[in-house]
Protein backbone atom coordinates (compact mmCIF):
# COMPACT_ATOMS: atom_id res chain seq x y z
CA UNK A 1 0.00 0.00 0.00
CA UNK A 2 0.84 3.56 -0.94
CA UNK A 3 1.56 6.02 2.16
CA UNK A 4 1.32 9.33 0.92
CA UNK A 5 3.42 10.86 3.89
CA UNK A 6 5.82 13.50 1.84
CA UNK A 7 5.56 17.12 3.04
CA UNK A 8 7.50 19.16 0.84
CA UNK A 9 9.23 22.30 1.70
CA UNK A 10 9.28 24.49 -1.38
CA UNK A 11 8.47 24.69 -4.91
CA UNK A 12 11.06 26.07 -8.09
CA UNK A 13 10.62 28.46 -10.60
CA UNK A 14 10.03 26.87 -13.79
CA UNK A 15 12.14 27.25 -16.49
CA UNK A 16 11.87 27.87 -20.25
CA UNK A 17 9.08 25.79 -21.64
CA UNK A 18 10.25 22.20 -23.75
CA UNK A 19 7.50 20.99 -25.84
CA UNK A 20 8.12 16.67 -26.04
CA UNK A 21 6.80 14.28 -28.22
CA UNK A 22 6.90 10.34 -27.54
CA UNK A 23 6.09 9.44 -31.43
CA UNK A 24 5.16 5.59 -31.93
CA UNK A 25 8.30 4.51 -33.46
CA UNK A 26 9.82 6.09 -30.32
CA UNK A 27 7.25 3.70 -28.31
CA UNK A 28 8.28 0.10 -29.99
CA UNK A 29 11.41 0.56 -28.32
CA UNK A 30 10.60 0.51 -25.21
CA UNK A 31 8.96 -2.76 -25.74
CA UNK A 32 12.57 -4.43 -25.15
CA UNK A 33 13.59 -2.26 -22.33
CA UNK A 34 10.32 -2.33 -19.79
CA UNK A 35 10.04 -5.21 -18.16
CA UNK A 36 7.36 -6.21 -15.02
CA UNK A 37 8.55 -7.27 -11.18
CA UNK A 38 6.36 -9.30 -9.52
CA UNK A 39 8.24 -8.93 -5.86
CA UNK A 40 7.22 -11.24 -2.94
CA UNK A 41 8.20 -9.75 0.64
CA UNK A 42 7.40 -10.28 4.45
CA UNK A 43 5.26 -8.08 6.33
CA UNK A 44 4.77 -7.40 9.56
CA UNK A 45 2.64 -6.47 11.98
CA UNK A 46 4.18 -3.80 14.71
CA UNK A 47 0.98 -4.35 16.99
CA UNK A 48 2.17 -7.87 17.20
CA UNK A 49 5.71 -7.61 15.93
CA UNK A 50 6.15 -11.39 16.25
CA UNK A 51 3.54 -12.33 13.59
CA UNK A 52 4.09 -12.29 9.70
CA UNK A 53 2.25 -12.53 6.64
CA UNK A 54 3.56 -12.51 2.95
CA UNK A 55 3.08 -9.43 0.33
CA UNK A 56 3.21 -9.55 -3.17
CA UNK A 57 3.19 -6.54 -5.35
CA UNK A 58 4.13 -5.45 -9.24
CA UNK A 59 6.01 -2.81 -10.52
CA UNK A 60 8.11 -1.55 -13.43
CA UNK A 61 11.38 -2.15 -14.63
CA UNK A 62 13.81 -0.22 -16.98
CA UNK A 63 16.65 -2.28 -18.47
CA UNK A 64 19.61 -0.06 -18.12
CA UNK A 65 22.70 -2.10 -18.90
CA UNK A 66 23.71 -5.99 -19.35
CA UNK A 67 22.19 -8.11 -16.82
CA UNK A 68 20.55 -5.03 -14.90
CA UNK A 69 17.09 -3.77 -14.24
CA UNK A 70 16.56 -0.41 -12.31
CA UNK A 71 13.44 0.03 -10.21
CA UNK A 72 12.21 1.65 -7.36
CA UNK A 73 13.30 0.64 -3.69
CA UNK A 74 10.04 0.89 -2.41
CA UNK A 75 8.82 -3.00 -1.30
CA UNK A 76 12.30 -4.01 -2.49
CA UNK A 77 12.77 -4.76 1.83
CA UNK A 78 12.44 -8.04 3.26
CA UNK A 79 12.46 -9.88 0.46
CA UNK A 80 11.09 -13.67 -0.54
CA UNK A 81 11.34 -13.50 -4.41
CA UNK A 82 11.76 -11.55 -7.35
CA UNK A 83 10.05 -12.60 -10.54
CA UNK A 84 10.32 -10.96 -13.94
CA UNK A 85 8.60 -10.95 -16.81
CA UNK A 86 9.38 -9.02 -20.15
CA UNK A 87 6.92 -8.37 -23.45
CA UNK A 88 4.11 -8.06 -20.78
CA UNK A 89 3.30 -11.73 -21.05
CA UNK A 90 3.80 -14.56 -20.60
CA UNK A 91 6.75 -16.50 -19.21
CA UNK A 92 7.86 -15.62 -15.81
CA UNK A 93 11.74 -15.88 -14.77
CA UNK A 94 13.75 -15.59 -11.13
CA UNK A 95 15.32 -12.49 -10.46
CA UNK A 96 17.46 -11.37 -7.43
CA UNK A 97 18.05 -7.80 -5.91
CA UNK A 98 21.82 -6.78 -6.89
CA UNK A 99 21.70 -3.35 -4.84
CA UNK A 100 19.32 -1.38 -3.04
CA UNK A 101 19.37 1.99 -2.21
CA UNK A 102 16.37 3.25 -0.10
CA UNK A 103 17.17 7.00 0.97
CA UNK A 104 17.52 7.37 -2.79
CA UNK A 105 14.76 5.08 -3.79
CA UNK A 106 16.48 3.30 -6.11
CA UNK A 107 17.15 -0.81 -6.45
CA UNK A 108 19.19 -2.77 -9.31
CA UNK A 109 17.74 -6.20 -10.05
CA UNK A 110 19.14 -9.23 -12.14
CA UNK A 111 18.55 -12.64 -13.02
CA UNK A 112 21.01 -15.43 -13.93
CA UNK A 113 18.77 -17.13 -16.45
CA UNK A 114 20.58 -15.74 -20.07
CA UNK A 115 17.29 -17.04 -21.80
CA UNK A 116 15.37 -13.87 -20.14
CA UNK A 117 18.17 -11.05 -21.11
CA UNK A 118 17.62 -12.24 -25.07
CA UNK A 119 16.02 -9.35 -27.15
CA UNK A 120 16.49 -6.89 -24.38
CA UNK A 121 17.65 -3.53 -24.95
CA UNK A 122 18.95 -1.00 -22.36
CA UNK A 123 17.65 2.59 -22.11
CA UNK A 124 19.21 5.79 -21.88
CA UNK A 125 19.15 8.75 -19.72
CA UNK A 126 18.17 12.29 -20.46
CA UNK A 127 20.79 14.49 -19.22
CA UNK A 128 19.17 17.75 -19.88
CA UNK A 129 15.60 17.09 -18.37
CA UNK A 130 12.60 19.05 -19.82
CA UNK A 131 10.96 21.18 -16.91
CA UNK A 132 7.66 21.68 -18.22
CA UNK A 133 5.60 20.24 -21.62
CA UNK A 134 4.55 17.15 -23.05
CA UNK A 135 5.51 13.86 -21.72
CA UNK A 136 4.73 10.13 -21.56
CA UNK A 137 4.87 7.88 -18.90
CA UNK A 138 4.85 4.26 -19.66
CA UNK A 139 3.55 0.82 -18.44
CA UNK A 140 2.66 -2.65 -19.84
CA UNK A 141 -1.02 -3.17 -19.00
CA UNK A 142 -3.00 -6.41 -20.01
CA UNK A 143 -0.29 -6.98 -22.19
CA UNK A 144 0.11 -4.20 -23.98
CA UNK A 145 2.46 -1.11 -23.80
CA UNK A 146 0.50 1.79 -22.83
CA UNK A 147 1.40 5.31 -23.17
CA UNK A 148 -0.45 7.97 -21.09
CA UNK A 149 0.17 11.83 -21.84
CA UNK A 150 1.53 13.86 -18.96
CA UNK A 151 2.49 17.54 -18.56
CA UNK A 152 5.64 18.12 -16.21
CA UNK A 153 4.20 21.00 -14.25
CA UNK A 154 7.62 21.84 -12.48
CA UNK A 155 10.84 20.33 -10.61
CA UNK A 156 10.27 20.83 -6.52
CA UNK A 157 12.76 20.03 -3.49
CA UNK A 158 10.85 17.73 -0.71
CA UNK A 159 11.09 14.66 1.35
CA UNK A 160 12.05 11.87 -0.39
CA UNK A 161 9.94 8.90 -0.47
CA UNK A 162 11.91 6.53 1.65
CA UNK A 163 13.81 8.74 3.75
CA UNK A 164 13.99 11.68 5.66
CA UNK A 165 16.16 14.01 3.61
CA UNK A 166 14.89 16.51 1.35
CA UNK A 167 15.59 15.57 -2.18
CA UNK A 168 14.33 16.20 -6.32
CA UNK A 169 11.37 15.34 -7.77
CA UNK A 170 9.67 16.64 -11.14
CA UNK A 171 6.27 17.08 -10.43
CA UNK A 172 3.69 15.98 -13.08
CA UNK A 173 0.42 16.42 -14.01
CA UNK A 174 -2.15 14.19 -16.00
CA UNK A 175 -5.43 11.69 -15.53
CA UNK A 176 -3.51 9.04 -14.87
CA UNK A 177 -4.29 6.30 -11.53
CA UNK A 178 -2.62 3.56 -10.71
CA UNK A 179 1.14 5.10 -11.39
CA UNK A 180 3.84 5.51 -8.92
CA UNK A 181 5.17 1.86 -9.41
CA UNK A 182 8.64 3.02 -11.11
CA UNK A 183 6.81 3.52 -14.28
CA UNK A 184 9.57 5.20 -16.42
CA UNK A 185 8.93 8.95 -17.44
CA UNK A 186 10.29 9.14 -21.43
CA UNK A 187 10.99 11.90 -24.02
CA UNK A 188 10.86 9.66 -27.43
CA UNK A 189 13.34 6.94 -26.81
CA UNK A 190 15.20 9.08 -23.62
CA UNK A 191 14.21 8.72 -20.01
CA UNK A 192 13.59 11.81 -18.03
CA UNK A 193 12.80 9.86 -15.00
CA UNK A 194 11.03 7.14 -13.01
CA UNK A 195 7.97 7.60 -11.02
CA UNK A 196 7.64 7.19 -7.45
CA UNK A 197 4.43 8.32 -6.27
CA UNK A 198 0.95 9.44 -7.07
CA UNK A 199 -0.69 12.55 -6.38
CA UNK A 200 -4.68 13.68 -6.78
CA UNK A 201 -3.87 15.41 -10.09
CA UNK A 202 -0.42 13.57 -11.36
CA UNK A 203 2.84 12.22 -9.72
CA UNK A 204 6.12 12.88 -8.78
CA UNK A 205 9.32 11.13 -10.35
CA UNK A 206 12.72 10.36 -9.72
CA UNK A 207 15.17 12.78 -12.15
CA UNK A 208 17.04 11.05 -14.45
CA UNK A 209 20.00 12.75 -14.14
CA UNK A 210 20.21 11.82 -10.08
CA UNK A 211 19.30 8.61 -11.08
CA UNK A 212 22.53 8.59 -13.37
CA UNK A 213 24.65 10.33 -11.14
CA UNK A 214 24.17 7.41 -8.44
CA UNK A 215 24.11 4.69 -10.40
CA UNK A 216 27.40 6.06 -11.93
CA UNK A 217 29.07 6.26 -8.42
CA UNK A 218 28.25 2.48 -7.71
CA UNK A 219 29.61 1.77 -10.73
CA UNK A 220 33.18 3.11 -9.37
CA UNK A 221 32.77 0.81 -6.27
CA UNK A 222 32.34 1.53 -2.87
CA UNK A 223 29.30 3.51 -2.89
CA UNK A 224 28.96 5.78 0.30
CA UNK A 225 25.46 6.71 0.08
CA UNK A 226 23.72 10.25 0.62
CA UNK A 227 24.68 13.01 2.20
CA UNK A 228 22.72 15.63 3.47
CA UNK A 229 22.58 18.97 4.94
CA UNK A 230 21.92 18.79 8.76
CA UNK A 231 21.08 21.90 10.06
CA UNK A 232 17.64 24.63 10.13
CA UNK A 233 17.73 27.47 8.07
CA UNK A 234 15.36 30.74 7.62
CA UNK A 235 15.22 33.39 5.40
CA UNK A 236 17.55 36.58 5.28
CA UNK A 237 14.78 38.86 4.90
CA UNK A 238 14.57 40.69 8.20
CA UNK A 239 16.74 44.28 7.93
CA UNK A 240 16.88 44.40 11.67
CA UNK A 241 18.41 40.95 11.99
CA UNK A 242 20.80 41.32 9.26
CA UNK A 243 21.45 44.74 10.85
CA UNK A 244 22.33 42.83 13.94
CA UNK A 245 24.57 40.08 12.28
CA UNK A 246 26.64 43.38 10.81
CA UNK A 247 25.57 42.29 7.33
CA UNK A 248 24.20 45.13 5.04
CA UNK A 249 23.71 42.47 1.44
CA UNK A 250 20.43 41.74 2.02
CA UNK A 251 20.25 40.08 -2.04
CA UNK A 252 22.44 36.68 -0.36
CA UNK A 253 22.20 34.57 2.24
CA UNK A 254 20.26 32.89 4.76
CA UNK A 255 20.50 32.31 8.36
CA UNK A 256 21.20 29.04 10.30
CA UNK A 257 19.06 28.74 13.20
CA UNK A 258 19.59 25.49 14.31
CA UNK A 259 22.97 23.44 13.50
CA UNK A 260 23.14 19.63 14.41
CA UNK A 261 25.78 17.23 15.00
CA UNK A 262 26.05 13.70 16.35
CA UNK A 263 26.87 13.13 19.97
CA UNK A 264 30.22 14.05 21.09
CA UNK A 265 30.84 15.84 18.18
CA UNK A 266 30.75 20.17 17.54
CA UNK A 267 28.61 21.10 14.50
CA UNK A 268 30.70 22.86 11.84
CA UNK A 269 27.97 25.40 11.20
CA UNK A 270 27.16 27.61 14.23
CA UNK A 271 23.73 29.59 14.69
CA UNK A 272 23.49 32.72 13.61
CA UNK A 273 25.52 31.82 10.77
CA UNK A 274 24.69 33.45 7.42
CA UNK A 275 25.46 31.08 4.60
CA UNK A 276 26.34 32.96 1.59
CA UNK A 277 27.36 30.34 -1.48
CA UNK A 278 27.33 26.86 -1.20
CA UNK A 279 29.91 25.04 -3.79
CA UNK A 280 30.22 27.87 -5.82
CA UNK A 281 26.55 28.47 -6.14
CA UNK A 282 25.33 32.01 -4.49
CA UNK A 283 22.62 31.55 -2.35
CA UNK A 284 19.58 33.69 -2.10
CA UNK A 285 17.68 35.20 0.85
CA UNK A 286 15.26 32.52 0.35
CA UNK A 287 17.62 29.38 0.10
CA UNK A 288 17.55 29.03 -3.21
CA UNK A 289 20.23 29.31 -6.26
CA UNK A 290 20.52 28.93 -9.93
CA UNK A 291 20.65 25.10 -10.87
CA UNK A 292 22.25 24.69 -14.19
CA UNK A 293 19.74 21.49 -15.04
CA UNK A 294 16.73 22.44 -12.48
CA UNK A 295 16.77 26.43 -12.87
CA UNK A 296 15.92 28.06 -9.26
CA UNK A 297 16.26 25.53 -6.88
CA UNK A 298 16.39 25.18 -3.18
CA UNK A 299 19.60 24.75 -1.32
CA UNK A 300 19.28 21.09 -0.10
CA UNK A 301 19.28 20.34 -3.76
CA UNK A 302 23.55 20.70 -3.38
CA UNK A 303 24.13 18.14 -0.66
CA UNK A 304 23.34 15.38 -3.56
CA UNK A 305 24.52 16.62 -6.86
CA UNK A 306 27.15 14.64 -7.45
CA UNK A 307 28.24 14.58 -3.99
CA UNK A 308 28.11 12.01 -1.59
CA UNK A 309 27.98 11.28 2.49
CA UNK A 310 31.65 12.15 3.54
CA UNK A 311 31.93 14.98 1.12
CA UNK A 312 33.60 17.96 2.05
CA UNK A 313 31.38 21.02 0.72
CA UNK A 314 33.02 24.43 0.71
CA UNK A 315 31.23 26.90 1.89
CA UNK A 316 31.22 30.52 2.38
CA UNK A 317 29.49 32.02 5.31
CA UNK A 318 29.31 34.96 7.43
CA UNK A 319 30.05 34.83 10.95
CA UNK A 320 30.62 37.39 13.94
CA UNK A 321 30.98 40.48 11.15
CA UNK A 322 33.48 38.42 8.70
CA UNK A 323 33.07 36.66 5.91
CA UNK A 324 35.21 33.72 5.98
CA UNK A 325 35.30 29.82 4.30
CA UNK A 326 34.73 26.43 5.49
CA UNK A 327 34.00 22.92 4.71
CA UNK A 328 30.92 21.30 5.42
CA UNK A 329 31.38 17.46 5.59
CA UNK A 330 27.94 15.53 4.70
CA UNK A 331 26.53 13.14 7.05
CA UNK A 332 25.60 9.80 5.80
CA UNK A 333 21.82 9.17 5.58
CA UNK A 334 21.28 6.78 8.39
CA UNK A 335 17.83 5.36 9.63
CA UNK A 336 19.92 4.11 12.67
CA UNK A 337 21.43 7.44 13.49
CA UNK A 338 17.75 8.86 14.41
CA UNK A 339 16.25 8.65 18.01
CA UNK A 340 12.74 7.38 16.15
CA UNK A 341 13.85 5.53 12.96
CA UNK A 342 11.55 6.53 9.96
CA UNK A 343 11.70 2.77 8.82
CA UNK A 344 13.25 -0.49 9.88
CA UNK A 345 13.90 -2.64 6.22
CA UNK A 346 15.35 -5.99 6.01
CA UNK A 347 14.69 -6.87 9.92
CA UNK A 348 11.92 -7.86 11.97
CA UNK A 349 10.37 -5.98 14.76
CA UNK A 350 12.26 -6.06 17.98
CA UNK A 351 10.11 -6.91 21.20
CA UNK A 352 10.60 -8.23 24.33
CA UNK A 353 7.94 -10.22 26.14
CA UNK A 354 7.81 -10.17 30.05
CA UNK A 355 4.25 -11.45 32.26
CA UNK A 356 2.45 -10.44 29.07
CA UNK A 357 3.81 -6.58 29.00
CA UNK A 358 4.97 -5.92 25.33
CA UNK A 359 8.37 -3.92 24.79
CA UNK A 360 8.79 -2.35 21.93
CA UNK A 361 11.41 0.00 20.33
CA UNK A 362 9.72 3.38 19.57
CA UNK A 363 9.53 3.52 15.75
CA UNK A 364 7.87 5.30 12.70
CA UNK A 365 6.62 1.77 11.61
CA UNK A 366 5.30 1.41 15.11
CA UNK A 367 3.71 4.83 15.09
CA UNK A 368 1.98 4.00 11.31
CA UNK A 369 -0.28 1.10 12.97
CA UNK A 370 -2.02 3.83 13.64
CA UNK A 371 -2.86 4.22 9.97
CA UNK A 372 -1.50 7.05 6.75
CA UNK A 373 -2.64 9.41 9.63
CA UNK A 374 -0.81 8.63 12.44
CA UNK A 375 0.63 11.89 13.43
CA UNK A 376 -2.72 12.60 14.59
CA UNK A 377 -4.40 9.62 15.58
CA UNK A 378 -1.64 8.01 17.68
CA UNK A 379 -1.10 8.93 21.39
CA UNK A 380 -0.05 12.99 21.29
CA UNK A 381 3.20 11.80 23.42
CA UNK A 382 4.47 9.74 20.75
CA UNK A 383 3.80 11.47 18.01
CA UNK A 384 5.29 14.50 19.09
CA UNK A 385 8.57 13.12 20.43
CA UNK A 386 9.14 12.37 16.66
CA UNK A 387 8.42 16.03 15.74
CA UNK A 388 10.27 17.39 18.26
CA UNK A 389 13.68 16.11 17.77
CA UNK A 390 13.10 14.54 14.05
CA UNK A 391 16.85 13.91 13.38
CA UNK A 392 19.37 14.45 16.53
CA UNK A 393 20.06 10.82 18.21
CA UNK A 394 20.06 12.17 21.75
CA UNK A 395 18.83 8.48 22.65
CA UNK A 396 16.76 5.33 21.56
CA UNK A 397 12.68 5.47 23.28
CA UNK A 398 11.46 2.16 24.66
CA UNK A 399 7.47 1.49 24.83
CA UNK A 400 5.41 -0.50 26.76
CA UNK A 401 3.11 -1.20 23.56
CA UNK A 402 0.77 -3.26 24.58
CA UNK A 403 -0.52 -6.24 27.28
CA UNK A 404 -1.22 -9.60 27.07
CA UNK A 405 -4.02 -10.56 29.47
CA UNK A 406 -3.14 -12.59 31.69
CA UNK A 407 -4.30 -12.94 35.91
CA UNK A 408 -0.10 -11.98 36.36
CA UNK A 409 -0.84 -8.56 34.86
CA UNK A 410 -4.78 -8.01 36.06
CA UNK A 411 -5.37 -4.23 36.49
CA UNK A 412 -2.69 -3.38 33.84
CA UNK A 413 -4.15 -4.62 30.58
CA UNK A 414 -5.35 -1.79 28.83
CA UNK A 415 -2.26 0.07 29.32
CA UNK A 416 -0.78 1.14 25.53
CA UNK A 417 1.70 3.15 24.03
CA UNK A 418 3.51 4.69 26.41
CA UNK A 419 7.39 5.70 26.91
CA UNK A 420 9.43 3.32 29.54
CA UNK A 421 12.00 5.14 31.51
CA UNK A 422 13.06 3.22 34.62
CA UNK A 423 12.77 -0.49 35.14
CA UNK A 424 14.13 -1.02 39.40
CA UNK A 425 16.08 2.49 38.91
CA UNK A 426 18.25 1.43 35.68
CA UNK A 427 17.56 4.12 32.88
CA UNK A 428 15.85 2.33 29.94
CA UNK A 429 16.94 3.27 26.34
CA UNK A 430 17.05 -0.19 24.41
CA UNK A 431 15.23 -3.30 24.61
CA UNK A 432 18.95 -4.21 25.97
CA UNK A 433 18.37 -2.22 28.54
CA UNK A 434 14.61 -3.61 29.99
CA UNK A 435 16.95 -7.16 29.33
CA UNK A 436 19.50 -6.83 32.14
CA UNK A 437 16.91 -4.43 34.37
CA UNK A 438 14.34 -7.98 34.50
CA UNK A 439 17.41 -9.47 36.05
CA UNK A 440 18.06 -7.01 38.60
CA UNK A 441 15.12 -7.13 40.86
CA UNK A 442 14.37 -4.88 44.14
CA UNK A 443 12.80 -7.31 47.15
CA UNK A 444 10.80 -9.79 45.16
CA UNK A 445 9.46 -7.30 42.78
CA UNK A 446 10.32 -5.20 39.30
CA UNK A 447 9.04 -1.78 39.58
CA UNK A 448 8.49 -0.42 35.92
CA UNK A 449 8.31 3.74 35.65
CA UNK A 450 6.79 5.43 32.66
CA UNK A 451 7.40 8.89 31.40
CA UNK A 452 5.86 11.97 33.71
CA UNK A 453 2.09 12.31 32.62
CA UNK A 454 2.21 9.29 31.54
CA UNK A 455 -0.90 6.60 32.95
CA UNK A 456 -0.08 4.92 35.34
CA UNK A 457 2.73 6.18 36.04
CA UNK A 458 4.55 3.55 37.52
CA UNK A 459 3.27 -0.30 38.01
CA UNK A 460 4.51 -3.04 40.62
CA UNK A 461 4.89 -6.40 39.33
CA UNK A 462 5.86 -9.57 41.40
CA UNK A 463 9.28 -10.77 40.28
CA UNK A 464 8.89 -14.40 41.33
CA UNK A 465 5.96 -15.10 39.10
CA UNK A 466 7.57 -13.32 36.43
CA UNK A 467 8.91 -16.69 34.63
CA UNK A 468 6.05 -18.72 35.17
CA UNK A 469 3.53 -15.72 33.59
CA UNK A 470 5.69 -15.13 30.84
CA UNK A 471 5.75 -19.05 29.92
CA UNK A 472 2.08 -19.39 30.25
CA UNK A 473 1.07 -16.27 28.22
CA UNK A 474 3.30 -17.47 25.22
CA UNK A 475 1.66 -21.02 25.34
CA UNK A 476 -1.95 -19.22 25.83
CA UNK A 477 -1.17 -16.62 22.61
CA UNK A 478 0.60 -19.07 20.28
CA UNK A 479 4.08 -17.38 20.47
CA UNK A 480 7.31 -18.83 19.85
CA UNK A 481 9.82 -16.36 21.66
CA UNK A 482 9.77 -14.41 24.19
CA UNK A 483 11.82 -12.06 22.21
CA UNK A 484 13.34 -10.58 19.19
CA UNK A 485 16.52 -8.70 19.94
CA UNK A 486 18.93 -8.23 17.06
CA UNK A 487 22.70 -8.49 17.58
CA UNK A 488 23.29 -4.70 16.81
CA UNK A 489 20.82 -3.30 19.05
CA UNK A 490 22.83 -5.48 21.96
Amino acid sequence: MITFRSLFCAALLLAPAVCVQAASSDLSRWENSLVTLEVNRQGYNYIQPWTRRSLSIQKSGVVIGKSKILTTAEQMNDLLTIRIQKGGRGRWYFGKLEWVDYHANLAVITSDDEEFWKGLKPASFMKDIPLSGEVRVLRWREGKLEARKMDVNRAQIGTGRQTFIDLLHLELDGDVQGIGWAEPIIDGSRMIGLMEQQQSSGGLAIPAPFIKSVLDKRAQGNYPGLGFFNFYWQKAENPDTLEALKLKDTDHGVIVIEPIAKLGEDPILKAKDVILNIAGFDIGPEGDYQDPIYGRTMLEALATRGRWAGDEVPMTIWREGKEMEIKYKLPKAKFSDEMIPDEVFDQQPEYLIAGGFVFQPLTVPYLESWGGDWQRRAPFRLAYLKQAMPTEKLEAIVVLSLVLPDPFNLGYQDIRGVVVRKINGHQIVRLTDVENALKDSKDGFHTIEFSPGDSPGKIIIDAKLLDSATTRVLKRYGIEHDRLILAESK
